[in-house]
């Protein structure tokens, strides 16, 4: 049991959670990363046959689009 306290006490020592990017900031994270997602989404399906130009602008809009998801699910309460 010495373990167990050790623990709750830390717990009640340590200092409340700060997020790294202010929570107010969020919904034009969102807007931002996801407009870019769907600038590039359109761009990748207009462009000419080239398969490195298409793998990175597909990787990018991809990445983007993760998370811009994650911004806007925060942005209405769903926090993951």
């Amino acid at each position: 049991m010495g373990e167990y306290e050790s623990i709750q006490a830390l717990h009640r020592t340590l200092p409340a959670f700060q997020p790294s990017i202010p929570v107010s900031l969020l919904p034009y994270l969102a807007f931002i990363l996801l407009g870019f997602t769907f600038a590039l989404t359109f761009w990748f399906s207009t462009m000419p046959k080239n398969v490195p130009l298409e793998m990175t602008a597909a990787s990018l809009a991809s990445v983007l689009g993760g998370f811009g998801v994650v911004a806007l699910f925060c942005t209405v309460g769903v926090y993951m």
